[in-house]
């Protein structure tokens, strides 16, 4: 039973991808493809790196969340740095470039500039992840030859489309983070516990308040954006995990998040083994949809 699979951005919320995939590998579901935008991408690269949910989830839960956004020497302007991520992507991706991926896989970016998608499936895997992460103001602009890029999620928070163009003919499963328009979200403060350095950092600049307000808002904008997406694209199968009360970079508890991305797909089981059934297959191949 082989699918693609799209990760969608959200922050914390994207620990809920780990129970996803974990739930597919126990029922016999084979990835084949997958791609992530922002935390989508963290996950999907690592997942087609060959580390395991369980593998995954035991490297976020070793991850000091309070140090996660401390900034790097060399960074620009921004609120927040990516040397805990750094760090991190060193540890479990290193030098590995796309083409050494065990399947394929890509990661969608923001041409900041070029206000387009970009899809990054070539060269070093980290620095792809570090700019489709990036969320603009909060994250320094990450640089990658002549393109200025930020977070994937400002134009395409959850890649249907992109995975679909690496493998055609397979059903795409679609993992939001986002709750649907005109459901009632009881959304935590989006604002990071950091490390006393750090707070005092931001606290000398007062932008706290200013950080929450935006992430908010930028999360409001996503909901509707990816609704838009989703309806566009139409992915085989929706998977939903109920992490909308999530903040996107508040602390949370892994392996609980991971939980409720388990019970979300295991809700969506019998609408995953339709997709792949040999009807659906053909129809596919004879009516495929444009990526």
């Amino acid at each position: 039973m082989e699918i693609s699979v799209a990760l969608g951005g959200g922050g914390a919320r994207g620990n809920s991808h780990i129970g996803v995939l974990r739930v597919l590998e126990r029922n016999g579901f084979k990835v084949r493809a997958v791609a992530g935008t922002s935390f989508g991408a963290i996950v999907g690269t690592m997942y087609a790196a060959g580390y395991s949910p369980d593998d995954i989830e035991a490297i976020f839960e070793r991850v000091d969340q309070s140090r996660l956004y401390a900034r790097l020497p060399t960074e620009g302007l921004a609120i927040l740095g990516t040397a805990g991520l750094d760090r991190l992507l060193d540890d479990v991706i290193g030098t590995r470039t796309f083409e050494k991926l065990r399947i394929p896989c890509a990661v969608v970016a923001t041409d900041i500039k070029g206000g387009r998608e970009i899809v990054l499936n070539r060269g070093l895997v980290k620095q792809a992840v570090i700019a489709s992460t990036a969320v603009p103001g909060v994250f320094p602009v990450c640089k990658i030859g002549d393109l200025d890029l930020v977070d994937g999620g400002a134009i395409n928070p959850v890649p249907v489309s992109v995975v679909r163009s690496l493998a055609p003919s397979l059903p795409v499963v679609a993992v939001a983070l986002s709750a649907k328009i005109g459901s009632v979200m009881e959304m935590q403060s989006t604002v990071p516990e950091l490390t006393d350095s750090i707070a005092r950092q931001i606290a000398r600049l007062n932008v706290t308040r200013v950080l929450d307000d935006f992430l908010q808002s930028a999360d409001m904008v996503s909901r509707v954006l990816t609704d838009l997406r989703l309806e566009l694209d139409k992915p085989d199968v929706l998977i939903r995990p109920k992490v909308d009360g999530i903040g996107l970079l508040q602390r949370v508890d892994v392996k609980e998040v991971a939980r409720l991305g388990e019970a979300a797909a295991e809700e969506a089981l019998p609408v995953i083994r339709k997709s792949v059934l040999p009807f659906n297959q053909i129809r596919r191949r004879i009516f495929p949809r444009k990526s």
